[in-house]
């Protein structure tokens, strides 16, 4: 038995040795990266970081905001439903982290643009708008959030603070504009590089100004920056707009054309594709609210006759049985219609008609599109803050514009009749805004922004915490006392992580809670 254990002993030492001589002999090889590259350029950074992004932003689009938002409803009595207001804690994890990580590469994009030997104004500016866009959502998600010290493990900075949303959002306005200044000289970059725009700098510059328009809108509700804020909007609009080009149509919007495959390796396929089973997409039912208006105006995203090759682009009906959609917040324990329409294709109960579905749609990833900026401009005249259009033309161009990204070949004369047949032409007798359930300015544009923000990430959801529209009907099967959520809670991982800086943050906003209000909901 001990000869054993010495020859044990013996042979973990002999291994322990020529483990030593093997890693300090091979240590430069085996350490050396097989591809020879020590550095990256900016082009090999941006197209991974915005699929991995609008990956992040269409997977929570769907199970997430379209739930809360009455867009879709998930056919289930089972506990912690999105679509009754009861969130469970581990929703936050999800984009927290992916937003975060994602910042690392976008955050290098400026730095390696900086470099004398990479110097590249619009890479640096398009890093600014993609920093900018990213840190709206988890502002507006979260509230105080990490900024300044945001993705600086690097530098020794594991526990970064809490930076006010005050704060972000005058940098993040800021950025912007630092964008459009450095886009404006129009240095190339490489197409292949640039799955938004192909390396179409000027339409990058149109997004960042775009993009500031809506950061300025949604904290002009605020009285201690409001006037400021709408002094911008009035510069950018009435006073300078040569200064601040905007996208004023939908092949100027904001997007990443799928290319409709499976494969999961394929840098542009849907994360709709890759990230959800056929059978869990088809698995939740088109909402009655969503629906309702839709078949109401015979709109031509629902339309099959009005629709591309004579097929609605957002859902499939249920043949001559007509269109059936779910009420939304519907009571635990009830028999909902489940003879509903999805918005996906396989063959559902009762007799269901065939149609394309968005789960292979490529229009589906989108940043930010055209509509909302007419929509923004609309908002902003009627309240009148801007005057170089009438809030009709803005809103009516707003409306087709909505229309036009999903249905390319569809024409204004078309829409004309459409608006004026579904009686959706604009209103200016109507009070400027009404809470109670009856129409106003209000209203009408922010339903039709509704529908022009489907699939947009969270902005469905952000912009009825700003102005409560559209006015959504409240189902008996709601909880959290009826109350809309206010923000998402912050991860757990974060309270154990930086326990300091979370507390100070709390101490601060307010309750970790998704009733507490973030800074530009507070009155």
């Amino acid at each position: 038995m001990k000869n054993n254990k010495k020859s044990i002993i013996y042979f973990l030492i002999g291994l322990s040795t020529l483990f030593s001589l093997s890693c300090k002999k091979d240590f430069n090889e085996v350490n050396t990266d097989p591809l020879g590259k020590s550095t990256v350029k900016p082009e090999q950074l941006l197209a991974s970081s915005l699929v991995n992004i609008l990956s992040t932003n269409m997977v929570r689009n769907r199970n997430f905001n379209n739930e809360l938002m009455q867009v879709t409803v998930d056919i289930s009595d089972a506990d912690g439903k999105v679509f009754r207001y009861d969130l469970r804690r581990t929703l936050a994890d999800y984009t927290w982290n992916n937003w975060y990580v994602s910042l690392t590469d976008i955050k290098d994009i400026y730095t390696i643009s900086s470099q004398p030997a990479t110097l590249n104004k619009s890479y640096q500016g398009i890093s600014l708008i993609l920093q900018a866009w990213i840190y709206q959502l988890l502002t507006d998600t979260y509230g105080d959030v990490p900024y300044t010290e945001a993705n600086k493990g690097h530098l020794g900075i594991y526990e970064p603070i809490f930076d006010k949303q005050k704060d972000i959002y005058a940098d993040l306005i800021a950025k912007l504009a630092e964008a459009n200044e450095l886009l404006k000289t129009g240095t190339s970059i490489s197409a292949s590089s640039d799955p938004v725009y192909s390396g179409d700098v000027a339409k990058w510059r149109r997004l960042a100004n775009s993009l500031r328009l809506r950061l300025l809108l949604r904290i002009s509700g605020k009285s201690e920056v409001a006037q400021a804020t709408i002094a911008t909007i009035k510069e950018m609009i009435d006073t300078n707009p040569a200064n601040f080009p905007l996208m004023e149509s939908s092949d100027q919007t904001a997007k990443i054309l799928w290319n409709g495959t499976e494969s999961s390796t394929d840098v542009y396929s849907s994360p709709f594709m890759v990230n959800v089973r056929p059978v869990d997409f088809r698995g939740v039912a088109i909402c009655d609210y969503f629906l309702g208006k839709l078949v109401t105006w015979t709109d031509p995203r629902v339309d099959p006759t009005l629709g591309t090759n004579s097929v609605p682009r957002w859902a499939i009906g249920r043949g001559t049985d007509g269109y059936v959609g779910v009420p939304s917040g519907y009571a635990a324990g009830v028999d909902v219609i489940k003879q509903a329409y999805f918005y996906s294709q396989g063959q559902l109960i009762s007799g269901t008609t065939y149609y394309p579905t968005l789960q292979t749609d490529k229009y589906t990833g989108i940043i930010m599109n055209s509509a909302e900026v007419y929509f923004i401009l609309a908002e902003a005249a009627a309240k009148g803050w801007i005057s170089r259009n009438t809030v009709s033309h803005y809103y009516d161009e707003g409306m087709f514009q909505a229309i036009n990204y999903w249905l390319p070949t569809y024409t204004r004369a078309k829409f004309a009749a459409f608006q004026t047949a579904a009686n959706l032409k604009w209103n200016s007798a109507l009070p400027l805004d009404n809470l109670t359930g009856g129409n106003s300015q209000m209203e009408m544009i922010h339903q039709q922004k509704y529908y022009a923000n489907f699939l947009v990430d969270f902005q469905q959801w952000i912009e009825y915490r700003r102005t409560k529209h559209p006015v959504l009907p409240t189902g008996p099967g709601l909880v959290n006392g009826g109350r809309m959520p206010a923000r998402l809670f912050y991860p757990i991982i974060t309270q154990s992580t930086n326990p300091t800086n979370y507390a100070k943050a709390v101490a601060s906003q307010g309750a970790d809670d998704i009733n507490t209000n973030v800074w530009w909901q507070k009155p």
